[in-house]
């Protein structure tokens, strides 16, 4: 992925334990410097791993990170419900049932594909125009709603104890992990909340690429820190590109459409399409009723 030397770009950032991602996102922002930041996707205090922070015109393309897929490396304890779903929760129920390795094993394809899911309720989700946690906090915890997630894979990956799990999941968007972890234990007729959570795949970003908070001082100690940005186009790795000439540009700057010539009818069907000139994003546009028009422009 090409870094880009301003601050318009993808911050990958491994985000330590303890900090909120707003919290990450103050600390990143500081060092990194621009007037407009963002996060794509929030990570709990209590989770770590992968935080694309967006800088500049990059905020424009947080949805479709936040839409893309990710992943998961996390541990249950068995034996106790908490209220929270994690480590974090007042212990609300116990038991003494550890499940075995086959037992879970047996369980895991039960979980993938298009489920029905609880989110937490301690969770961002708004009931009434009030978050689900502000409402569980005041002593007033909310009815959650089950709604579709899908999971693509869930394994596990090993038993570092009996009272304890590690297990790797992929999964679409709104797939809550302590709502998965707290149904796996009930499947197995015991109680279980996530002990650790770490994120490791969002859209095409990878941690492998992510840099942490002391990584990210030292750079920028020495001046440097611009070089820890990914372009902005790296959050679309995975979208169909249109190369434009000098006054398709304009026009799409100038928020005009293009007509579709014969040798781009490919296009046609793709969801959204990135189109750039020189290698620079111009716009994210679409295919309606003959021309490409523009979705979402950028500014450089």
């Amino acid at each position: 992925m090409n870094k880009l030397p301003s601050v318009h770009g993808w911050l990958i950032l491994d985000k330590p334990l303890g900090l909120t991602s707003t919290q990450a996102l103050g600390k990143a922002r500081r060092l990194i410097g621009g007037k407009k930041a963002g996060h794509g996707g929030t990570l709990d205090p209590l989770a770590t791993g992968l935080l694309p922070l967006a800088f500049g015109e990059a905020t424009k393309l947080v949805p479709y990170v936040m839409d893309g897929d990710k992943e998961y490396l996390f541990t249950v304890t068995w034996g106790q419900q908490r209220t929270t779903d994690d480590a974090e929760g007042e212990v609300m129920a116990v038991s003494d049932c550890c499940p075995d390795e086959k037992s879970i094993v047996s369980v895991l394809p039960s979980f993938v594909g298009e489920v029905d899911q609880t989110p937490p309720t301690f969770s961002a989700i708004k009931i009434g125009g009030q978050r689900a946690y502000d409402l569980a906090r005041a002593g007033k915890p909310p009815e959650m709603t089950p709604r579709k997630v899908r999971i693509d894979a869930l394994e596990l990956i090993g038993m570092p104890s009996p009272d304890r799990a590690d297990f790797k999941v992929k999964c679409g968007k709104g797939t809550y992990v302590r709502s998965l972890g707290r149904d796996l234990a009930l499947k197995l007729g015991t109680f279980g909340f996530i002990a650790a959570l770490r994120r490791t795949k969002v859209g095409p970003f990878s941690v492998e690429n992510a840099f942490s908070l002391e990584k990210l001082e030292e750079l920028s100690h020495k001046g440097e820190a611009l070089t820890a940005l990914f372009a902005v186009q790296s959050a679309l790795d995975d979208i169909l590109g249109l190369t434009l000439t000098a006054s398709e540009a304009q026009r799409l700057r100038a928020g005009q459409s293009l007509l579709i010539k014969p040798h781009q009818v490919a296009l046609m069907d793709a969801p959204v399409i990135l189109a750039s000139h020189q290698g620079v994003p111009v716009a994210l546009i679409e295919a309606k009723f003959g021309s490409f028009v523009v979705v979402r422009g950028f500014t450089f």
